[in-house]
């Protein structure tokens, strides 16, 4: 399964190219078109992330996000990657579980 079966190829295209320079997890999920899938869809973008199967996606994962829509797009540098795991890790265990992630999206 891959990011372009869920997702369309235009939109992460679009989505990436607005992040080159700083990366904001709003903006990304509306542009590449996450905020508008199921629950379903989203779970199975979760599945694509948590790249360890660990039920979790952790910071290392986290840091090389963007990396799974695209090989070519860069890491999240610190400061990205603490602000996004703040945003979606609402019981503060230190990752981002799969409801974690629904909810961030779709906030």
């Amino acid at each position: 399964m891959s990011m372009s079966s869920v997702l369309n190829p235009g939109d992460i295209n679009k989505a990436l190219a607005e992040c080159a320079g700083s990366f904001n997890h709003k903006t990304f999920f509306v542009t590449s078109g996450l905020s508008k899938k199921t629950d379903a869809e989203l779970a199975t973008i979760f599945n694509i992330l948590d790249q360890d199967r660990s039920g979790f996606i952790e910071v290392d994962e986290l840091k090389l996000f963007l990396q799974n829509f695209s090989a070519t797009a860069r890491e999240l540098n610190d400061s990205e990657t603490n602000a996004f795991l703040a945003a979606g890790d609402s019981d503060h265990d230190g990752k981002i579980g799969v409801d974690e992630f629904k909810s961030m999206v779709k906030a």
